[in-house]
């Protein structure tokens, strides 16, 4: 099991994801553009924009599991 899946199934750890692990699965299954106010997660058709905090708000954690399990 890789860091990816404790995550998911552990709820305690959806809400103390670090900023470089969140960036990084986003650059797992898509990438990052950066610009505006806040970056934007771009994964398939999907574009999710997400506030740059350390550790990131657990709203974001779940959306992203969300849209990468919908891939």
């Amino acid at each position: 099991m890789d860091r990816e899946e404790k995550k998911k199934n552990n709820p305690r750890k959806i809400r103390n994801v670090a900023l470089h692990d969140f960036e990084a699965l986003v650059r797992r299954y898509g990438y990052i553009e950066e610009g505006g106010k806040h970056p934007k997660a771009i994964i398939g058709n999907c574009t999710m924009p997400y506030k740059r905090e350390n550790p990131v708000k657990a709203c974001y954690v779940k959306e992203l599991y969300n849209i990468i399990d919908n891939l």
